[in-house]
Formats: C-alpha cells, structure tokens, sequence
C-alpha cells in the first residue's frame, strides 16, 4: 500500500551530505515506558519511516522517547489517565514532495499511529496524536552552520 516506486529519490540525509536526518520525538507518559516498551517503540517507529520512504532511511531515523510523569500531564484541565503519545516527526520539506510518494505526510500519519497501536494496543488508536514536521531548507542547522548551506 505504501512504499516509493523509485527508493533512489529518497535524498534526506545526514548532516554530512547537507540534509537533515528523519527526526522523531515522542512524549509519552513516563509509566508506560518499562524498559521493555522503549526498543519495540523504537524499531516500530523506524519501520513505519521504512514502509513510506523504503529501506534507505533506516539507518538515518534519530528516535527520541521523552516520558513525562503522568501527573505533569493534564487533558480537560486534569492529570491524565489514558495514554495518549504524541509524536513529532521533523524531516526536511522537500522530503514531504518526492516524487513516486504519493501525499507522503497522509501516509507518515498512518504509518506512524500503526505503529504506535502495534506496542500499546488498538485502545490508544484514538488518541495517538501525530505531526508531520517539514523543515524548510535554510531553517536548521547543525553546529552553528545553516543546513543546507545556501546555494545548495
């Protein structure tokens, strides 16, 4: 259903060739996160990049697991009880735009609550929460240098 006809267009990559890595953030609460749960989150979060963009942006995705203490977590103005993750994906704009990758940002969001759904269970469907973040060209940088250099 997903997947790049043409995986060679796929040209996010590391700081070192001018782009920037596909970066996942995830805040979750802090108690679902056992030890167990973070390598499956990890690997399921990676493969959904995978099955949109094929098997070149495996080793470029950067996952970061950020648990907050369900107490500091509040919806409806009190602390939450449900588990509702909210996950951030930051790649470069362009990467959003490719072509063979037909409304890549629709399938991103898919592929990612499936993931999500795949560790916790189908009951936190509804409230996985997904953004798709594209990072025009000349908006970041690494080391104090804009990435992509201008020009490029």
């Amino acid at each position: 259903m997903f997947g790049l006809q043409n995986k060679s267009v796929f040209m996010v990559a590391n700081h070192l060739n001018g782009a920037v890595m596909p970066h996942f953030e995830v805040r979750i609460h802090e108690e679902e996160l056992d030890g167990k749960v973070e390598p499956k989150l990890v690997l399921a979060l990676t493969e959904a990049l995978v099955k949109v963009y094929g098997e070149r942006a495996r080793s470029m995705a950067v996952v970061e697991l950020f648990g907050i203490p369900r107490h500091r977590w509040g919806i409806g103005g009190v602390p939450a009880e449900v588990n509702a993750p909210i996950v951030s994906l930051n790649v470069r704009e362009v990467a959003l735009n490719l072509p063979g990758i037909g409304n890549a940002p629709t399938q991103l969001i898919t592929s990612i609550t499936d993931a999500v759904v795949e560790v916790f269970g189908e009951s936190v469907r509804q409230h996985v929460t997904v953004y798709v973040v594209g990072v025009p060209a000349g908006r970041s940088g690494v080391g104090g240098e804009v990435d992509p250099p201008p020009g490029n």
